[in-house]
């Protein structure tokens, strides 16, 4: 069960979301957006001959949504540290679900905050991303 922030206790879970598949239009856009344009996230043939099955999903593609599901709970305003680790890469198709369960709270700066640990999981559950957030609550 997804807590409120505000309400939270060491161990509740406050970050929950899911996205859909991403699609190679997805990646075209990110590429553009990013000025990202690696073959191997672009180009199915490249992405082959580099003993991939097929292109895969920017790592900072997936940071993105891991960012958008802990700013969906805390406004970016709030957020004072975000870090990940890349663990694994995203095949194209993967629908991402990111979680984050509150893992310290304590003062800082004269204010409540959260490091809330996250990890951003594929639809067959295998981790792609793992890392952290701070924010006050």
């Amino acid at each position: 069960m997804i807590v409120a922030l505000d309400e939270a206790k060491v161990g509740d879970a406050v970050v929950s979301k899911t996205f859909p598949a991403i699609t190679r239009g997805k990646l075209a856009l990110y590429a553009g957006a990013s000025g990202d344009h690696n073959p191997i996230h672009i180009d199915s043939d490249f992405a082959r001959a580099a003993g991939f099955p097929d292109v895969f999903t920017h790592g900072m593609f997936v940071m993105g949504l891991l960012g958008q599901a802990v700013t969906d709970v805390a406004p970016p305003h709030r957020l004072r540290s975000f870090s990940t680790r890349f663990v694994a890469i995203t095949q194209l198709g993967a629908a991402i679900s990111c979680e984050g369960a509150v893992a310290e709270l304590f003062e800082a700066e004269g204010e409540r905050r959260a490091r809330i640990a996250l990890t951003a999981k594929d639809e067959t559950g295998d981790v792609k991303l793992a890392g952290e957030a701070v924010v006050a609550v």
